[in-house]
């Protein structure tokens, strides 16, 4: 059997106005209505309270807000059609948003770090919180705690790892209030520096998180596969096709919140082509009904492992071979009543299938010596390793 190829239609895709992109948008318009609630809490409670921690992060809910429009607009784009530009869609979209998402909180925490070692080394510029500085800091922890539970859960919902990247955002605010509530009380206990050193730390958690956000997202960018657990995953599914003997090139990898898979399968070498294929729609099938996050497969069916076996190209094509027989068989009677000849290149080695029909099949002594005559000059060729005659009834 030859080498066939299968070309599933482009990845699910999906319109501005759909419910996915509906989601995302509402569940990013509430959480930047909650940023910007905090972010003016925040700061403006920080200046009257003299607090550089919640300063600190009173712009980090800014950046949040930041990140908010990012989403927004990187949403709209990758959810649009596929089209001839784009034959996988525009899932990639929102992995760049999630890079800008990921260097802009870098950028923020470098500030915030920043300007809080100065105020380390130069004591008469620390600050002095007061009440409502501790208060908005724990407003701002059940806010946060509570957005970010709403937005995961949309996350998994409609399948976008940017808004799982915002919801983490979001998260990452809460944990950074936490880290305030114990500078500020710190601070109005008496242990001045211990403010500032909470800005430094809730600067280093923002950049720990923008450093995730970019190290995954230019992962999916060069296409780097999925988890090991995940792949294997895909693999026993595709194992439990019947007809499927063995895989081999499997290869994964990420476009937004869908995965794609391209995959080589091997089968009966001696199938027909249309088997073949209907294999190869059975293993597509399967993973897209199997594996929620899989969106496109393209299914390649070999009848060997052509990576471990010797190569077929040097082989003569079924043209040559035919008129390497012909010349061979010179006139011989039964070349006239060959309905089919089927050519098998495995292993670097041509196998030759002949058939004939039965009604023409040799009974007497003379029609089986020219049936033995058929496959004595076949082998006779270099290039033919083999030859079957085959009844066809």
């Amino acid at each position: 059997m030859g080498t066939t190829h299968h070309h599933p239609p482009p990845p699910r895709s999906s319109k501005p106005g759909d419910e996915r992109y509906q989601a995302i948008r509402n569940i990013t318009l509430v959480g930047s209505v909650v940023n910007l609630l905090l972010a003016i809490g925040k700061i403006m409670a920080g200046l009257f309270s003299h607090s550089a921690a919640l300063i600190a992060d009173g712009v980090h809910s800014l950046s949040d807000l930041i990140t908010d429009l990012f989403v927004v607009v990187a949403a709209k784009h990758s959810s649009r059609e596929a089209d001839e530009a784009h034959p996988y869609g525009h899932g990639r979209f929102e992995t760049l948003a999630t890079v800008l998402i990921g260097v802009a909180l870098m950028g923020v925490a470098f500030g915030i770090a920043w300007d809080s070692i100065n105020r380390l080394f130069h004591p008469e510029a620390l600050l002095t919180p007061g009440l409502w500085a501790l208060v908005i800091a724990v407003l701002s922890i059940v806010a946060k705690e509570l957005l970010y539970q709403y937005t995961v859960r949309v996350a998994k919902r409609v399948k976008s790892e940017m808004l799982k990247a915002n919801a983490w955002h979001h998260r990452s605010d809460s944990i950074s209030s936490v880290v305030v509530v114990i500078g500020v009380a710190g601070t109005m206990a008496g242990l001045e520096y211990l403010d500032a050193i909470a800005a430094v730390v809730v600067g280093v958690m923002v950049a720990k998180i923008g450093w995730d956000l970019v190290r995954r997202s230019v992962y999916e960018l060069v296409d780097t596969a999925l988890e090991p657990e995940q792949v294997e995953e895909i693999r026993r599914e595709i194992l439990a096709v019947g007809g499927v003997r063995e895989l081999h090139m499997l290869r994964t990898r990420r476009s937004g919140g869908d995965v794609l898979v391209d995959v080589h399968v091997i089968v009966d070498p001696t199938l027909s082509v249309s088997e073949g294929h209907y294999i190869g729609e059975k293993v597509r099938k399967r993973l897209l009904d199997c594996i929620e996050e899989v969106a496109d497969v393209t299914v390649h069916i070999d009848p060997e492992d052509d990576e471990k076996m010797g190569p077929s190209q040097k082989l003569p094509t079924r043209s040559q071979v035919r008129t390497q027989l012909e010349e061979v068989w010179g006139d011989n009677p039964l070349v006239a009543h060959i309905e089919r000849i089927n050519l098998h290149y495995l292993d670097g080695k041509l196998t030759v299938e002949i058939q004939l029909p039965a009604s023409q099949w040799p009974n007497d002594a003379d029609g089986q010596e020219h049936l033995a005559e058929l496959g004595k000059r076949a082998e006779a060729l270099d290039t033919v390793h083999s030859i079957e005659i085959l009844m066809r009834k």
